[in-house]
């Protein structure tokens, strides 16, 4: 009987323990912004990854020539999204190609946001956007202290202008070499 009860009471023990699923954010919160209140940038189109590279002899550095994939350093994203596109795959593949062959070479992935949702809720769509790029490359061979994700969330717009093409330009993760 003793043990009865106490198998009872550790059941129940457990079964408090257990934690209850939350509901993600829906969507975020807009802040009351006025145009032109973060720093201005020249605006930049989403790279098309899927138009295909002149191909030439390469002559110097694959990361500085334009004909080569890895001078593409943005990974752009849906809205409220941080699933890598298709498109933009063939990018993230070269990356982490080149990172496998050059393993004392570092990368950040720096996570962005468009300005839609509030700070808090940008920083973390950021990251979320910064790890999908860092876990890609990590399931294509890349070892994980070769990749930093950071966000900046929305402080690091590439346009201001209130409009999707332009919050399209903002919704990225940019992969930045270190030392370079």
């Amino acid at each position: 009987m003793t043990r009865l009860l106490i198998g009872v009471l550790m059941a129940g023990m457990l079964a408090g323990c257990g934690t209850t699923p939350t509901k993600e954010q829906d969507g975020a919160a807009v802040e009351d912004r006025k145009p032109g209140m973060v720093v201005d940038r020249p605006p930049v189109k989403p790279a098309d990854a899927t138009k295909p590279l002149v191909t030439k002899p390469m002559t110097g550095d694959p990361l500085t020539d334009p004909g080569n994939i890895l001078s593409r350093r943005s990974i752009f994203f849906d809205y409220d999204s941080n699933l890598i596109k298709d498109e933009f795959k063939p990018i993230v593949t070269a990356h982490a190609r080149y990172l496998q062959q050059n393993p004392s070479t570092r990368i950040r992935v720096e996570g962005n946001a468009d300005e839609r949702g509030s700070r808090e809720y940008n920083i973390a769509l950021g990251q979320r956007r910064s790890e999908a790029v860092k876990q890609m490359m990590q399931l294509l061979g890349v070892r994980p202290n070769q990749v930093e994700p950071v966000s900046f969330g929305e402080e690091k717009p590439r346009c201001t202008e209130a409009a999707e093409s332009c919050w399209s330009q903002n919704r990225r993760g940019d992969i930045v070499y270190q030392g370079r």
